[in-house]
């Protein structure tokens, strides 16, 4: 096994760079961003407010990754608090997939997302104490 501690925390570093990034993406400013990346308008209220309170989770999941990172005894936490939100995404991608067809925007993510899992699971069986 391939066990270098310099890469134990890549993870969670780069996981914590995408999803915070992408949180500022969904509820930043919901309006204008969501017209320019994906081409739609959110004009409903409850809309914006669905995806501020996703944005919020994004930015609660990404800060904990980073703690994680550093302070080394919420690392095994972090890693598989990581691994839920990879799968849980994966997973739901694949389900809208499956019912609604393939979407050229979100196949990277899908790919990313269950690569981040694997990544996190493997750290995870690497680096835990026995």
């Amino acid at each position: 096994m391939f066990q270098n501690p310099k890469y134990k925390n890549l993870h969670l570093i780069l996981s914590a760079i995408i999803v915070l990034s992408v949180s500022i993406v969904y509820g930043g400013n919901p309006s204008v961003f969501l017209l320019q990346v994906f081409g739609f308008e959110v004009h409903a209220l409850e809309l914006k407010n669905i995806l501020r309170a996703v944005m919020g989770l994004y930015i609660a999941f990404g800060s904990f990754w980073v703690v994680g990172v550093l302070k080394p005894q919420y690392w095994h936490a972090a890693t598989l608090c990581n691994i839920l939100f990879m799968g849980g995404l994966s997973f739901g991608r694949i389900i809208s997939t499956l019912f609604d067809g393939v979407s050229p925007q979100f196949t990277v993510a899908l790919v990313l997302e269950i690569l981040f899992f694997f990544w996190g699971v493997y750290n995870l069986k690497l680096y835990s104490k026995p």
